[in-house]
């Protein structure tokens, strides 16, 4: 999401003059575009902002000024705090604000600027219709923002809002235009992507399986994806989707942040663990080669062994691709910061090891089951070496691949000679 929301960024500030490069060397802006989830990332903020603080006097020793501005989650919740601790911060703004960023550019160069509001009409009412920062094959396409799921652990519903979908018109106008500028893998997002429930042009609800369906029927749109889902949204038109549109990838995403019905409902995940395999099954059974990755919590207040226990039997019976997974971070403003039976750091440690030892096998039993198959991969990169193109199976798989340049932004069938953990190597096969 926020990558979407960077390119989106440098979309509106486009016609001001301004265009993206790689180094704040010498930007005349710098945005910090920040992520809440967890405590470390909302540190490392005020971390890279003193780098900018400098590199903001470096060139007004030159008579060069320089706005640094602030955006994203941190911003939403962290404004004021900010704007105390760096006084050269010019701009913070939160993610339902970016579509203002020409106005607040101007009022920056004369004052501090602040905005941290929720409008009334959507953000993306405001954007451009042009993509200027979109350069190859895969495209990521915001459908949905916002939770009204209020897990105690998480600051999303309050740092992004409700739940907001999009029109369907307006996706599929968006969908289209990629394709046009040579789009072939679009990227689904939302904080809640399967909570989508978008008005179509007939003044209907579609589900997020009905909209992939039309997705599915534009011409030269070849592959779909759709992140991050949560398990009380999946329904069975999407269930359906998976089963009948072709350009639906064989990959979910599907957290479930813990194995024990008992920290699932300290949670207020509003599931269970059997709930979940429920839809797992139902999804291996209408796409049988469909693969799965997932988030996980270890430490939530009051998790007993047991407890864990139960996530590491919920992981070996799912068996996953891949996952992320972190220790319990208390994130200041949400219920579960104030819960009692803390799990003392040690102990997270231990268990989070023993957790991503059992999924880093799974993921690398998945990965080594591909050595000798031929599967199609779009080339969206370019490698490291010279003549070396990167792409991603259906799967997601980053792989690495000696081809001719002229395979840039092409899908090519590619024969898998070896796979560690991470990732996939192979050779074309034509």
């Amino acid at each position: 999401m926020n990558v979407y929301d960077s390119h989106r960024m440098a979309d509106i500030l486009h016609p001001l003059g301004y265009r993206a490069v790689d180094t704040p060397d010498d930007a005349d802006m710098v945005i910090l575009n920040t992520c809440h989830i967890r405590e470390k990332a909302t540190d490392k903020v005020f971390s890279d902002l003193g780098r900018m603080r400098d590199h903001k006097d470096e060139r007004a020793k030159s008579g060069k000024k320089t706005l640094v501005a602030v955006a994203g989650c941190v911003a939403q919740a962290e404004g004021e705090l900010i704007m105390d601790r760096a006084p050269y911060v010019d701009l913070v703004f939160g993610p339902q604000t970016y579509h203002e960023l020409p106005e607040m550019v101007v009022r920056a160069l004369g004052e501090r600027v602040v905005n941290t509001d929720f409008p009334v009409e959507s953000k993306f009412d405001s954007l451009p219709v042009d993509h200027v920062t979109q350069d190859g094959p895969s495209a990521f396409v915001s459908i949905q923002e916002g939770c009204d799921k209020f897990c105690t652990f998480c600051v999303v519903p309050y740092t992004r809002g409700a739940e907001y979908s999009r029109p369907a018109e307006k996706i599929l106008d968006e969908a289209k235009t990629l394709r046009d500028r040579g789009v072939k893998d679009i990227t689904l997002l939302g904080q809640n992507v399967n909570a989508y429930h978008g008005e179509a042009a007939d003044g209907s609800t579609w589900s997020l399986g009905r909209l992939i369906q039309a997705l599915g029927d534009i011409d030269g749109v070849e592959r779909i994806r759709y992140m991050t889902s949560h398990p009380r949204d999946v329904d069975q038109d999407l269930i359906d989707a998976h089963r009948d549109v072709p350009a639906l990838m064989p990959f979910m995403h599907l957290p479930v942040q813990s194995g024990s019905d008992a920290i699932l409902k300290s949670m207020n995940r509003k599931h269970t663990a059997d709930h979940y395999r429920e839809i797992i099954a139902k999804l291996r059974a209408a796409r049988p080669d469909i693969a799965f990755s997932s988030d996980f919590i270890v430490g939530f207040p009051g998790e007993t062994e047991a407890d864990f226990e139960a996530t590491m039997q919920l992981v070996r019976d799912v068996r996953y691709m891949s996952a992320y997974s972190f220790k319990y971070s208390a994130r200041p403003g949400t219920p579960a910061a104030n819960m009692q039976g803390l799990v003392h750091d040690a102990i997270m440690d231990e268990r989070l090891q023993r957790l991503q030892a059992l999924l880093m096998e799974q993921q690398r039993e998945f990965n080594t089951a591909m050595i000798g198959q031929t599967v199609p991969v779009l080339f969206d990169g370019r490698g490291r070496k010279d003549g070396q193109l990167y792409g991603r199976t259906p799967w997601n798989q980053p792989m690495h691949v000696m081809a001719p340049a002229q395979y840039f932004g092409q899908i090519a069938q590619v024969r898998v000679n070896d796979a560690t953990a991470t990732s996939i190597t192979g050779e074309l096969a034509q």
